[in-house]
């Protein structure tokens, strides 16, 4: 059976909260750093927290994105995706799905409630 040491993992983990200093929430699942701060982007948020790794459930580790209050709103549009970028060095970290869209509407505000990002034990 293959295995990684929980090492492994966090050190991957880690990046999320050591470099990630921004999350945007996109029209579009990006690919790219600017593809999620300048093409999809609907607006973005400075005030990212990201815990430390932890064991998730069914196997793995895991980090939690802290819930997000003051998201601010640069573009019209239903934002379907999150971007967790690392501003000082261009880069795009993560993305997934938001767990529901929203419509958002330029100069208001957005929230986005907490959620994990994690890695499963190999098969």
């Amino acid at each position: 059976m293959a295995t990684l040491n929980d090492r492994v993992f966090d050190n991957g983990l880690t990046v999320l909260d050591t470099e990630g200093n921004r999350i945007d929430v996109t029209s579009q699942e990006a690919t790219s750093y600017t593809e999620a701060t300048s093409t999809y982007t609907l607006g973005n948020s400075t005030s990212l927290s990201v815990g430390a790794p932890a064991d998730r459930s069914g196997g793995g580790r895991e980090v939690t994105v802290s819930a997000i209050s003051d998201g601010t709103v640069s573009g019209t549009g239903t934002a379907t995706h999150y971007a967790i970028v690392d501003t000082s060095n261009s880069r795009l970290l993560a993305t997934g799905t938001l767990s529901a869209s929203q419509s958002v509407t330029s100069g208001n505000t957005f929230t986005l409630a907490s959620f994990a990002i994690g890695i499963p034990d190999p098969a």
